[in-house]
């Protein structure tokens, strides 16, 4: 496929857009339902084991469904048993013909869902992207049967009952084995809620020009999937020749407490593997020899602390405005409100995440936030933002566009951590689209924050920040992917993943 058509991500709508441009400029219906049944059915080739015979195909009244009569075509010409499932009348025109082709073949049309019960794959054709009406009635108890079946499911397009850009099930859904997404990436494929019935996914690249992708979407477009390309075009390396520590970045992490040492300390790992030139960590004094013990490179600042072991206050001689960037969050408990206020103050790059998050509560109005010239980065997960944007909770159906709204016209950055993680600012979404279960164990987020801010520190006048956040998150979800090769998911807790951070770039040989 071509690289640079990995970053788009559509809607229904654009995606019709695109194909009617595709069509208008002369490319056949029919040829374009040749070629990319052509492309699904050799991968659906090379993904079968020889002990499948009899194949089952769903076939639905669209183009969807005229996809999968071609694709029934070729398997049965490669000499598999076809039974082609389609509980509707009227079919469109080139589907219908389709249908008309195999049942001269003698393929085996039926209308009773029960009859597929013994093919050992079933090929999912009902509904392509656009769909908007929920499925009911006994379609919706087919669907039901055949998920109760547990079989190998292969969904052209989208599992048939997704919703194309909300991700949402439509009454009911197809639970796929594998998804071959046809032309771009559409949009429920980065929603979190629809990844389980998508199995594993792949983009059938079926050429589009990519004058009519961004005639539709822009050369440069709102919505986008982080790429490996784009992701390492941000790493600090390789360093200049005559780079020196005070060159490289000076960071604050403001984290921790008697009860949560473990925060700061993996905070303070995950910055320390950006190569930041100066790291400052200010925690209680009572956890300072516990730092000490981990970072022994790292300026380990005591704070005086309340009775119960959470800072006080900041050294009367710390000067905030000599850091390039200053993290804070990860342990620090809800106590400290006074230095979450005071930090908002600084002009610099800011992140904050967890307990600094809680002590900001509702940012919508949260003034000493929106009027920050700065960049503020903020790393909420779900629940943590619905406490932020109580006013955005309903629109959490849709991350993408709750993501889209949080940020409008402030200078926030938002990494809306989940499956897909979701970076956005009031011009640009970025997504990330891979990642591991491995991440959803107490700690990782505590990671990331110091992957954000060490980069943010180093890059603070070679990069945007909203690029450094993207590598950050890019970055730590393929160590957690690397180590899961290794470990299995539930090998990988916090401090595992900071151990596969620098081989996670050793990967991509830029280390």
């Amino acid at each position: 496929m071509n690289n640079i058509k990995e970053k788009f991500i559509v809607t229904a709508a654009q995606m019709r857009q695109i194909e009617e441009r595709i069509f208008i400029a002369g490319m056949p219906v029919a040829a374009l339902m040749e070629k990319v049944a052509g492309l699904v059915t050799r991968k659906i080739s090379e993904l079968l084991n020889s002990n499948i015979s009899k194949i089952g195909v769903l076939v639905g009244p669209g183009h969807n469904g005229g996809d999968a009569l071609v694709i029934a075509r070729e398997l049965y010409f490669q000499g598999y048993e076809i039974i082609v499932y389609c509980p509707f009348v009227n079919l469109k025109e080139l589907t219908n013909a389709h249908a008309k082709y195999l049942q001269y073949l003698g393929v085996n049309f039926v209308k009773n869902i029960s009859l597929l019960k013994n093919c050992a794959l079933l090929i999912d054709g009902l509904f392509g992207f656009g769909l908007e009406r929920e499925i009911s009635g006994d379609l919706a108890e087919s669907i039901s049967q055949i998920n109760s079946w547990q079989k190998q499911v292969f969904s052209i397009d989208l599992p048939s009952g997704i919703h194309t850009d909300t991700g949402e099930v439509l009454g009911t859904s197809i639970c796929a084995t594998y998804t071959f997404c046809l032309g771009l990436w559409k949009q429920a494929f980065l929603q979190d809620k629809a990844l389980k019935y998508f199995g594993k996914s792949e983009l059938i690249d079926f050429d589009i020009p990519l004058a009519d992708i961004t005639e539709v979407l822009g050369e440069f477009p709102t919505i986008e999937r982080i790429t490996k390309t784009s992701a390492l075009e941000n790493l600090p390396l390789p360093r200049p020749p005559a780079t020196y520590k005070y060159t490289n970045g000076n960071l604050l992490l403001i984290v921790g407490s008697h009860r949560y040492s473990g925060a700061a300390v993996l905070t303070g790992l995950g910055s320390r593997v950006t190569g930041v030139g100066m790291l400052s960590i200010a925690v209680p004094k009572s956890i300072k020899p516990i730092l000490n013990s981990h970072l022994p490179e790292a300026l380990i600042i005591g704070c005086p602390e309340t009775e119960t072991g959470t800072i006080k206050q900041l050294p009367e001689d710390i000067d905030l405005s000599k850091f390039e960037a200053i993290a804070c969050g990860p342990g620090l408990t809800i106590e400290p409100t006074s230095i979450i206020e005071k930090v908002l103050s600084v002009n610099c790059p800011l992140v904050l995440d967890a307990d600094a998050l809680n002590i900001c509560g509702n940012l919508a109005n949260n003034s000493l936030v929106s009027q920050r010239q700065a960049p503020t980065i903020i790393t909420p997960h779900p629940g943590e933002f619905k406490r932020l944007f109580p006013h955005l909770v309903d629109q959490l159906n849709n991350r993408i566009l709750a993501a889209e709204k949080a940020t409008k016209n402030s200078n926030v950055i938002i990494v809306l951590k989940g499956a897909k993680t979701i970076i956005a600012n009031s011009q640009k979404i970025l997504i990330n689209p891979e990642s591991t279960p491995a991440l959803a164990r107490g700690g990782s987020g505590d990671v990331l924050t110091g992957l954000v801010g060490g980069l943010l520190a180093i890059n603070s006048t070679q990069t945007l920040p909203f690029n450094a956040v993207k590598t950050a998150v890019w970055w730590h979800a393929q160590a957690a992917i690397l180590a899961v090769k290794e470990r299995t998911e539930l090998g990988v807790d916090a401090f595992t993943l900071t151990q596969y951070l620098i081989p996670a770039l050793k990967k991509y040989n830029f280390c």
